[in-house]
């Protein structure tokens, strides 16, 4: 059974996921950060000076019943809120992150379609079965 697990875990495409999912998580920080540090900031601006990852709705005030102005100071003073904002800025990164890999993967495609264009263009050289009986059938006809 282990050798089974080892030759399953040793496949190519195993590996190759394996290698995906890692690159995958690191680009998703780096467009979470992108979104965050530079989109969402320049989006503020744009809309009057909003911050969007402060945007919620309290379903139910703390301990001290008294507004606050952050999403982390309502979470500790213990009120029930609805994050809308951070929701807002999720939708952006996906969108992002949907965009990125759209263009990788139109890219690959266009790739992928000019390679299989130049073989057809190409003519097949025949294979060494095919000269050989060429090379039988002139000397036959010889």
């Amino acid at each position: 059974m282990f050798q089974e697990f080892k030759d399953f875990a040793m496949k190519g495409n195993f590996v190759d996921m394996a290698v995906g999912i890692v690159i995958g998580a690191a680009f998703g920080t780096i467009v979470k950060s992108f979104v965050d540090d530079i989109i969402m900031p320049a989006v503020g601006v744009l809309t009057g000076g909003v911050d969007f990852s402060n945007m919620y709705f309290t379903l139910k005030d703390g301990a001290e019943g008294v507004a606050h102005s952050t999403v982390a100071a309502a979470a500790e003073a213990g009120a029930v809120t609805i994050n809308y904002g951070l929701f807002i800025n999720a939708i952006i990164t996906f969108m992002i992150v949907a965009f990125a890999l759209f263009i990788v993967i139109k890219g690959m495609n266009a790739a992928k379609a000019a390679e299989e264009e130049a073989a057809a263009e190409a003519p097949a050289e025949p294979s060494d079965e095919a000269k050989l009986l060429a090379e039988i059938r002139d000397a036959l006809a010889k």
